[in-house]
């Protein structure tokens, strides 16, 4: 029995499906935590497989190997005076496949325990794949009973609360905890209820990085048997946090441990995006992307971002003209580029959109000018976006807001077009918002240049999607503002009608903004993946009908 336990939690970035490359990053982590002098290191959740495989798990060879590689990984640790915690897939006695943490020590698998409380909500749902472990016992290392639930085995009292009355002296619980707005509060609280109710200190470990839609943000933490925080580990930093632990009057207590200050409300999604573009495109195959650039905000902040993301040499923005764009716009977006110090073309589409207007002309005879002439441009930028992307092997990425994405306000097959969106769960105001933020901030792990990215015309500007002339945003839709904070409680609050009225907003005002948000479903069903930043995004976590009848009738005055 030892009564001091130096723990190393690895906050790192690994990769679904990609095994080998898995366990490459664990036996670095291996050799940096000897080096350290660490008794224990613990990896997230499902490390070995990455998390989260989703239907993978379907795949009976994907099992083997993901166990197989598990049992390479051990072997190779013979000689390690380690013990370590790796989460990983399994089977239990009964052949059913279990979400699990093993404990390895001196090249072998010694235990295993397995997740108890399976999500099956939000953009989880375990309960599709995992059987339900029971409830588990500590686990003795160096003679110290250490609990280890597994993530959604803290959310409730059921799990801590039986590794406690076991006789557990430390809770150490590895997670795949996805970044939205607001969430390490959230966590906080989460840990220092299970703190209070058990009077055991918790460690509390987090993956970062970007896997299709969802980014996961580290901000690894520990919480004292008094409901202190003891250390805290970086946001969206890989990393190895190391905190040292000594049994003093029969309790355990952190006499060694790191703060780190967690990055602002303004710059965390500013970084979840740069973190999710960045890791979407490189565990893709992929190194360079290209876009739009049409002197618009939502342009410039999404050209930002890929910059940020990949640096400006990987970066290609072309600007698509045609009659109803304004000067302003050609001159922006120039600047833009040339402050993004990427590559910068300009492509008209002057002839290619008469063509087609032209061989339309006799189906269209009778019929005025409409939004349909309107989408042949956006569509026709997107047939030479695309063409670029294909010739050049460049990822295309598109750049439309939640606002947009919300009510409709976008062309499919046009400016819809592409792989990947980093600006999908940012509301108009916050692209503003983080516009201005960017011009004044430099975040560490961006490869863009410091200063003034987006110029102030670009910013100061109405919006417009200039498809014909004298066309801004407020044309058709509320002010942005409006617009958003509406949305917001549709979307994100689920509220109804009748609540939306009670927050001072008229209600044939939320209800046409209730049916642009219906109509437009079958939009996003086809949208490209973007980066979740909030609790409710488009996409993965909100799953509604294309077709649906039904609207919210509440809020009628009697």
């Amino acid at each position: 029995m030892t009564d001091k336990l130096k723990i190393a939690l690895a906050q790192l970035n690994p990769t679904v499906g990609a095994l080998h490359k898995n366990m490459d990053l664990a036996l670095k982590a291996i050799r940096d935590a000897e080096a350290a002098g660490a008794d224990i290191l613990m990896f997230t959740e499902l490390f070995m497989c990455g998390y989260f495989p989703e239907d993978l798990l379907f795949k009976p060879q994907f099992v083997d190997d993901t166990i197989a590689t598990a049992h390479a990984l051990a072997e190779k640790t013979a000689g390690s005076p380690l013990s370590i915690l790796l989460p990983t897939i399994w089977r239990n006695t009964r052949d059913e496949l279990v979400n699990a943490v093993l404990l390895i020590e001196q090249g072998e698998i010694k235990t295993e325990r397995f997740k108890l409380r399976l999500p099956n909500d939000d953009v989880f749902y375990e309960k599709r794949y995992f059987a339900e472990g029971p409830l588990p016992e500590p686990i003795s290392i160096r003679g110290v009973n250490i609990g280890v639930p597994i993530c959604e085995d803290i959310w409730a009292t059921e799990v801590c609360g039986h590794l406690a009355g076991k006789g557990a002296e430390i809770l150490l619980c590895p997670n795949g905890s996805p970044y939205w707005r607001d969430k390490q509060p959230i966590r906080w609280k989460l840990v220092k209820d299970r703190v209070a109710e058990t009077g055991l200190p918790l460690l509390y470990l987090n993956q970062v990085g970007g896997q299709d839609e969802l980014v996961f943000d580290g901000a690894s933490f520990g919480i004292d048997r008094k409901g202190e925080l003891v250390f805290q580990g970086h946001s969206f930093d890989e990393e190895l946090v190391i905190s040292t632990w000594e049994r003093r009057d029969g309790h355990w207590e952190c006499i060694e441990g790191s703060h780190n200050n967690l990055v602002s409300q303004d710059e965390a999604p500013w970084r979840a995006c740069v973190m999710g573009l960045r890791d979407y495109i490189h565990k893709n195959g992929f190194k360079q992307v290209v876009l739009g650039l049409s002197g618009g905000i939502d342009s410039a902040v999404t050209a930002a971002i890929a910059v940020d993301a990949l640096g400006p040499e990987n970066v290609h923005c072309i600007m698509l003209p045609y009659r109803y764009t304004s000067g302003e716009s050609l001159a922006d977006a120039k600047t833009c580029a040339e402050m993004l110090g990427v590559r910068y073309d300009v492509v008209s589409i002057g002839d290619s959109v008469e063509a087609a207007n032209a061989g339309l002309k006799e189906i269209f005879a009778g019929f005025p000018s409409d939004v349909t002439e309107e989408n042949i441009q956006s569509r026709m930028r997107g047939v030479m976006l695309m063409a670029v992307s294909n010739k050049l092997g460049s990822m295309l990425i598109t750049t439309g807001n939640k606002s947009e994405m919300a009510v409709g306000y976008a062309t499919i097959y046009g400016d819809m077009n592409g792989g990947f969106n980093p600006v999908k769960d940012l509301w108009k105001t916050q692209v503003y918002h983080l516009a201005d933020w960017r011009n004044s901030h430099m975040p560490h792990d961006c490869l863009g240049p410091k200063g003034m990215v987006i110029p102030d015309t670009i910013i100061n500007r109405a919006p417009s999607a200039e498809l014909r002339e004298d066309q801004t945003d407020q044309d058709s839709l509320p002010p942005y503002p409006v617009l958003d904070e509406v949305l917001r409680l549709l979307v994100e609050e689920e509220m109804s009608v009748a609540e939306i009225v009670k927050q001072g907003f008229e209600r044939d005002l939320v209800k046409r903004i209730e049916w642009l948000l219906y109509v437009a479903e079958y939009k996003r069903k086809q949208a490209a993946p973007g980066v979740k930043l909030t609790k409710k995004a488009f996409g993965i976590g909100r799953k509604y009908p294309i077709t649906n009848g039904w609207r919210d009738h509440t809020g009628v005055e009697s």
